[in-house]
């Protein structure tokens, strides 16, 4: 960085590190820093900016922690690979929301079945227990690399026209509204994170006991009637979901309770 950059830095109120950190941050992002390139030592960083290497370890170190740097031990540091993110306040299916921003996705389609509901989905689905229903798993690839593992489940009619349209290309939500003529309303959605078991792992190419982040997610139709549960599950380096939470929407819905 030139020197009246760093004039700038003195003159922010920020502190140096902050700054420091702003400035790698927007780099890494807009591809001057490539994925998995070596970043300036902290020497070369140390002069860029003209700083302490206190404060450059400092602002290495938050970009570490926001996970857009890695260090190879006696190697440097290095710049992750971004990781693909969906808004999860916007109903949208997996392809959908990829395919918007420019990522390739494949579905692998491992396998449909109609099978009696366990009590869980029978409960989720609003059907009666040991009735029949579609269950459907498939992964998702992004960019030619595993990220998701999908178990899908429907009621048994619905299950029936989604199994016979195409699901190794298409969304199931893209299935159901346009082929099924089902509008979709909302879904409830809870995230955890739990240890790939060896069927998880076998399919997201990851390690057995590896850290890998669930989604539940329970769609409804536009009048509120169940019609799609599913366990999504993401490999935790690959993917992110993202929501936005607005401080208004939750004074006013506090007001609407009292």
């Amino acid at each position: 960085m030139s020197r009246p950059a760093a004039t700038l830095l003195v003159l922010s109120p920020l502190p140096l590190y902050a700054q420091i950190k702003d400035a790698l941050r927007a780099r890494i992002l807009d591809g001057t820093y490539a994925p998995h390139s070596q970043m300036p030592s902290e020497y070369e960083l140390c002069a860029m900016f003209d700083v302490s290497r206190i404060t450059v370890r400092q602002a290495l170190g938050d970009l570490q922690k926001e996970g857009l740097l890695f260090k190879l031990h006696g190697k440097g540091t290095f710049v992750s690979k971004p990781k693909a993110f969906q808004n999860v306040t916007s109903l949208q299916g997996f392809s959908e929301a990829m395919s918007s921003m420019g990522h390739e996705i494949v579905n692998q389609l491992q396998s449909v079945r109609f099978v009696k509901a366990g009590r869980q989905v029978a409960v989720r689905l609003d059907v009666p227990e040991g009735s029949r229903v579609a269950e459907i798993h498939r992964v998702r690839l992004l960019n030619r690399e595993p990220v998701s593992l999908e178990t899908t489940w429907l009621p048994e009619a619905l299950g029936k026209r989604v199994a016979s349209a195409d699901l190794e290309t298409r969304d199931i939500f893209l299935i159901l509204e346009n082929d099924c003529a089902v509008p979709l309303g909302h879904a409830d959605v809870s995230i955890d994170a739990i240890l790939a078991d060896e069927d998880t792992a076998k399919a997201l190419r990851v390690d057995e006991g590896s850290p890998v982040l669930r989604i539940e997610r329970l769609t409804h139709d536009a009048d509120g009637k169940p019609i799609d549960f599913e366990y999504l599950y993401f490999r935790g380096d690959a993917f992110q979901y993202r929501l936005r939470i607005d401080r208004e929407t939750a004074r006013r819905n506090a007001r609407n309770k009292q």
